[in-house]
């Protein structure tokens, strides 16, 4: 039989604190997202607002609808975060309910849980940056909520975590790996389940609802399945056959090349293994002294008496395979593949209750924590608008993203002529910067995108260029070879840390910058068609 005597809810004396702080971080995430400059890949799914589809090259459609902000104001990274944030509201708010549904009460962990949810590093990125995390991560939590309500007796909840799931999956794929949480669920607390009807319809639901995406990958060689695919697994499924409007793909050395997977020795294994870890712990930041002290003054034994005695056997069922079994399953693949760290970070909205009953009687020390996670944030947040923090380089990730493209992409409006970038970056932060550039990628010179298919932004005719010429943005230190086409002219851009774009003629080192430690450098072709001799582009 099941036990259906514990239904815990949110009593109406417990709504103020948690709306408050509800309130509060979404205060704080739109204060980021007005801050912080778009990111590369930011101003990539932005684009993808400009031209709904079904699917694109890299992800399912749902990151596009969370940049729809961007149609009002082309040129605001606040409006067009809006998306995100509303995603990051709706997510604590169903958390907020799941949590509550697991067990936890106002006095009992269930503020200390959201706290803990909004605080670490992926809770306090999601809501700001828009990726295809944010709608994942939305409909993950509907989906243990309504798995939750299911292994308690509701059976025909399996319906609604399988729409839930479906949801996901126009998210991002790795919601996929719900199916696994749901069975293991259902394996240690309501076998019995399987044997109706109902968790198999659920799947079918989710089936439908990812039915529109799978039809646009059916009709596109199935483009954005073979690509994720491959980025997961480490392997090649085919090549892609999408050159944008006919033009010439670059060939030589510098054309692209994908990436190799070079025989991994069981030491490089352990360490990639330790690697993927040590990258989940650090999500937590300064969460983690308090997580230690609770555990080293109550052992294991006792955080799992107290778990025990704050779930039922439902609720401990979803909360251990929700947090163990995406660990483990990226876990495993870090051992041939490089496992990008937020692919796991899933595990943390099951993680999160479980850590809130072993913070209980450090609730204090959690608190100091999580305030400490937000103000380290929130300094980085302001260095990313301002770069005016002695940060070590490591840690400048943030400022290559964004720093100096604004710049650059007046200075591409100045020349007069088509502009091409060599790679998906590029191309959307000078799209995202100045739309009317209509910035396209040339072929084969990097890793293909949405841009190679020629969907987002139509190239001029060959003919056309062949008249005009072009120029070309790129990373590579000499210019690319491209059949028709010979670059005449080389020019070296630099940004520095307060100063205007820096314009050198020709192939310029990193020396000419005009400062010890440029934050960006690009180079800039100019192409006309090839009929004679190439110049001297020195």
């Amino acid at each position: 039989m099941l036990d259906t005597s514990r239904r815990p809810g949110v009593p109406a004396q417990g709504l103020v604190l948690p709306l408050l702080l509800i309130l509060g971080v979404t205060l704080w995430r739109l204060w980021a997202a007005a801050t912080v400059p778009v990111t590369q890949d930011e101003a990539y799914y932005f684009h993808w607002a400009r031209a709904l589809a079904w699917g694109y090259f890299d992800h399912p459609p749902g990151v596009a609808l969370l940049g729809l902000g961007t149609r009002l104001a082309p040129e605001s990274v606040f409006a067009a975060r809006l998306g995100a944030v509303l995603a990051g509201l709706l997510a604590l708010l169903v958390l907020w309910r799941f949590y509550a549904t697991l067990g936890l009460r106002r006095g009992d962990g269930l503020l200390l849980a959201l706290v803990l949810a909004a605080a670490t590093a992926p809770g306090l990125i999601a809501g700001v940056i828009t990726t295809p995390d944010t709608v994942l991560m939305l409909f993950w939590a509907l989906a243990l909520h309504e798995a939750l309500a299911a292994l308690r007796g509701g059976r025909r909840r399996w319906l609604t975590a399988g729409i839930a799931t479906g949801l996901g999956l126009l998210g991002k794929y790795s919601m996929a790996v719900i199916g696994p949480v749901f069975l293991w669920a259902m394996l240690a607390a309501d076998r019995r389940a399987l044997g109706t009807p109902w968790p198999y319809l659920g799947g079918l639901l989710a089936l439908l609802v990812l039915l529109p995406h799978l039809l646009w990958n059916a009709e596109h060689d199935w483009l954005s399945l073979r690509f994720q695919l491959g980025h997961g697994l480490a392997t090649e499924l085919g090549s892609f056959d999408v050159a944008a409007a006919g033009l010439p793909a670059a060939v030589g050395d510098q054309s692209y090349t994908p990436p190799g997977t070079d025989p991994r020795t069981p030491l490089d294994r352990l360490a990639s293994l330790a690697s993927f870890f040590g990258t989940q712990l650090a999500f937590w930041g300064l969460l983690l002294l308090p997580l230690g002290a609770a555990l080293w003054r109550g052992g294991v034994s006792r955080a799992r008496r107290a778990i025990r005695s704050t779930f039922d056997g439902p609720a401990r069922a979803l909360v251990a395979a929700g947090a163990l079994f995406p660990l483990a399953l990226f876990g495993v693949l870090s051992l041939t593949s490089d496992v990008e760290a937020n692919w796991s970070a899933l595990y943390l909205a099951c993680a999160v209750p479980a850590a809130a009953v072993l913070l209980r009687p450090l609730a204090q020390w959690a608190l100091l924590a999580a305030a400490g996670n937000l103000l380290l944030v929130s300094l980085y947040a302001f260095h990313a608008a301002t770069a005016a923090l002695p940060l070590p380089d490591a840690a400048q990730r943030v400022l290559r993203e964004s720093y100096g493209y604004p710049a650059l992409a007046d200075y591409a409006e100045s020349l007069g002529k088509p502009v091409f970038a060599d790679r998906y970056p590029f191309v959307a932060m000078l799209n995202f910067h100045a739309p009317e550039l209509a910035v396209a990628q040339w072929p084969n010179i990097a890793r293909p995108s949405e841009y190679s298919r020629g969907k987002l932004v139509q190239p001029p005719p060959l003919a056309k260029l062949r008249q005009t010429g072009f120029w070309l943005v790129a990373y590579k230190f000499s210019p690319p070879e491209i059949p028709g086409f010979r670059a005449v002219e080389t020019r070296s851009l630099f940004q520095c840390q307060g100063q205007p774009l820096k314009v050198v003629q020709g192939g310029a080192p990193w020396s000419a910058a005009g400062c010890p430690d440029p934050i960006q450098g690009w180079r800039l072709y100019r192409y006309v068609a090839d009929q004679g001799p190439a110049a001297n582009t020195d």
